[in-house]
């Protein structure tokens, strides 16, 4: 299993830099920019996934993944006002889970997790947030580009640009 938690934590750390990345190339301005009233903003979405990571991941092992303390509602309205806070609430979901990931113990595998009173194997429960999570950044990515126009930098391999990355990529042995 610790292959697969190497793995998994790669896989967070990856799309978490991909929104790292993109809020990085968006104004102040951008950040809270909806193309309509039933959209969400690159802050929303942010809100959303810290309030998600929060009530997943603190107390993992051992309580439900739905807290009561949660107000999922709220998360898709403008609470957030500054990137200080969009980042402070992002960064304390992020740091949830990862303390969440790195506590997980040998005899953790086996027991029984529950999402919203609902059974899941230890595996199950990670699987699902890290199949929720890039779906999000996704969207992140999408308005991202959009507010930035012209002047986006890829993330990945660039338009036009893929036989140049792959020559360089089996130029190595």
């Amino acid at each position: 299993m610790e292959t697969y938690l190497t793995s998994v934590i790669k896989r967070f750390e990856y799309y978490k830099a991909l929104a790292e990345q993109t809020i990085g190339q968006v104004n102040d301005e951008g950040l809270f920019w909806q193309y309509n009233e039933e959209s969400n903003s690159i802050a929303m979405i942010v809100q959303h996934l810290a309030g998600n990571m929060l009530s997943r991941w603190t107390d993992f092992l051992t309580s439900d993944g739905e807290k009561d303390w949660r107000n999922r509602d709220a998360e898709f309205e403008r609470v957030i006002t500054t990137r200080a806070e969009l980042l402070e609430q992002w960064n304390k979901g992020w740091d949830s889970l990862f303390n969440a990931l790195n506590s997980i113990g040998d005899d953790d595998w086996e027991r029984d997790i529950y999402i919203r009173n609902e059974r899941h194997s230890v595996v199950d429960a990670i699987n699902r947030q890290l199949s929720h999570y890039p779906y999000h950044v996704g969207q992140i990515v999408f308005i991202g580009k959009m507010i930035a126009g012209a002047n986006w930098h890829s993330l990945s391999i660039p338009k036009g640009k893929s036989g140049s990355f792959n020559s360089e990529k089996f130029k190595k042995q």
